[in-house]
């Protein structure tokens, strides 16, 4: 356990609690319209998402912590922004519908995994992708506003659009995935079900 818990602590997993730490004061400057601070904290955000694996890798850290830690916290910052979002611009609100389907349906099939005992996968490029076209998306819109009182429905609306298409994107890759990884897991079952008689009768 030791070992497990000396394994787990190190830098990628550091920046990625760091992300879920700034959480809580970005949601606090973007309902108090505090744009230039709540800029500060997705940037703090972005950069972590986008460090994070990277070091995993480069520094040969990545761990199952990591794994369950880093999709955890892109959801929860995503979730939180989008959630403020509307509130500010309640215009947006089927893009925050889109996004929650997607997330509520990316949790299942995590979950669906877990517990037929197939490890969840890491990350892919098209996941990420979806993730820094979201960050993109809000942070310019925030940086408009903020620096230049400058607001575009239909600028918004492009840009909330072209996020939602890439989660979607992402969504249907990561569903193919996930069909794949239950059907090498139904065929190595079937395949020990039928070496096993022959082992018995050995």
């Amino acid at each position: 356990m030791k070992l497990s818990i000396k394994k787990n602590i190190n830098v990628p997993n550091t920046l990625t609690v760091i992300r879920l730490i700034v959480i809580i004061p970005m949601i606090k400057f973007l309902l108090e319209q505090k744009y230039v601070y709540a800029g500060i904290m997705i940037l703090i955000s972005a950069l972590s998402d986008m460090m994070d694996g990277f070091l995993a890798r480069r520094l040969d850290q990545v761990t199952d912590l990591g794994k369950i830690l880093d999709p955890i916290a892109d959801k929860l910052t995503l979730i939180a922004v989008v959630v403020c979002v509307n509130v500010l611009y309640p215009e947006v609100m089927p893009f925050v519908l889109v996004l929650f389907s997607k997330e509520l349906l990316m949790l299942a099939g995590g979950a669906f995994l877990l517990k037929v005992r197939i490890r969840p996968p890491a990350a892919k490029w098209y996941g990420k992708l979806s993730t820094v076209l979201f960050y993109t998306s809000i942070t310019t819109l925030i940086i408009l506003k903020a620096v230049w009182g400058y607001t575009n429905e239909t600028l918004s609306m492009t840009l909330l659009a072209v996020t939602t298409a890439s989660m979607l994107f992402s969504l249907v890759r990561y569903f193919i995935l996930f069909v794949k990884l239950v059907k090498e897991k139904n065929k190595a079952e079937k395949t020990a079900q039928s070496v096993q008689p022959q082992s018995d009768g050995e």
